[in-house]
């Protein structure tokens, strides 16, 4: 029952992603997440026993997601509602738009490339160059590819829509509290360390759906490469994408001001990246997409 209403809800966030005119209107759930995220960190991140207190914000986290899935699972409506929601919660169509807008911005000029990839990725842009730039939004498609799309298409197959819901706010949760910070080291640990559960299965799929939708074997050297990654399960589609498009990732890049030598992820391939790559990491992201929906099609007609 869930692939058959998770087929049109990957096809309805595909056709239609996230329509401007509905979401300046009204909040994004995933802001709504967001917002609940917030209320709890400044209600709950203070004081002593901080790990505790952020373990106990996930349970009503987690525990809220759930309810209010299951709530709209529940309506009888031969499940439209869970379509749509689903379709919203998913995220293939507004990531790969984003994606595109860097290779557009770059072809303009540079300060437009910095600007356009400054919207999905946290490291300092400033004194990015053109490769630079676009390795960055290749990076943040292969990552987001993970995070966005499969990883709740795999919950949702796994879970219903409730697990979907569950997935999304425990993703937010990471990516707002599930930080090392002064602030957040303790509190975020239990968001951060959940994040990585839910996320570990989902990341080498979309790794394995990247290299079978490029016909691409070199499993190898993408299980090499992943680990070099801080995360355990960011580097998966990352090094696949790589592969795939034959162009180094990762490197060296600043945050705060602050410039990191991270390793070379698939070190072998070009470092001239250029906005050309990003359109082909664009089409990588919809190749890999249109094999999922095989996937998700054959498993609803099992």
């Amino acid at each position: 029952m869930s692939a058959a209403l998770l087929l049109p809800a990957l096809l309805l966030d595909a056709a239609l992603g996230e329509p401007r005119w509905l979401w300046s209107r009204r909040p994004h759930p995933a802001v709504l997440m967001g917002r609940a995220v917030d209320y709890l960190d400044r209600r709950m991140n203070r004081g002593s026993a901080r790990r505790a207190k952020g373990m106990a914000a996930v349970v009503l986290l987690v525990t809220g997601a759930w309810t209010i899935g299951a709530l709209i699972a529940a309506v009888p409506d031969f499940g439209l509602l869970e379509i749509v929601a689903a379709a919203i919660l998913l995220s293939q169509r507004s990531l790969a738009d984003h994606v595109a807008a860097v290779a557009a911005g770059l072809r303009l000029s540079l300060a437009e490339g910095r600007a356009a990839v400054a919207r999905i990725v946290g490291r300092d842009t400033a004194a990015m160059q053109a490769p630079d730039v676009a390795r960055a939004a290749i990076e943040s498609a292969a990552e987001n590819l993970s995070d966005g799309v499969m990883a709740p298409a795999f919950w949702f197959l796994v879970a219903g829509l409730p697990g979907l819901v569950v997935y999304k706010a425990v993703n937010t949760a990471d990516s707002m509290i599930g930080h090392r910070t002064p602030r957040h080291e303790a509190f975020g640990w239990a968001a951060a360390r959940l994040d990585d559960v839910l996320n570990w299965v989902p990341a080498r799929l979309t790794a394995g759906l990247i290299a079978v939708a490029h016909l691409n074997g070199n499993w190898r050297a993408i299980r090499r490469d992943a680990r070099l990654h801080r995360s355990p399960n960011a580097g998966w589609p990352e090094a696949a994408m790589a592969v795939a498009l034959d162009v180094a990732l990762s490197g060296p890049r600043s945050y705060h001001g602050r410039l990191q030598a991270f390793p070379w992820v698939w070190p072998e391939g070009r470092r001239d990246a250029g906005a050309a790559d990003i359109d082909r990491a664009v089409a990588a992201l919809w190749r890999t997409w249109a094999l999922g929906l095989v996937v998700v099609a054959l498993i609803a007609l099992a």
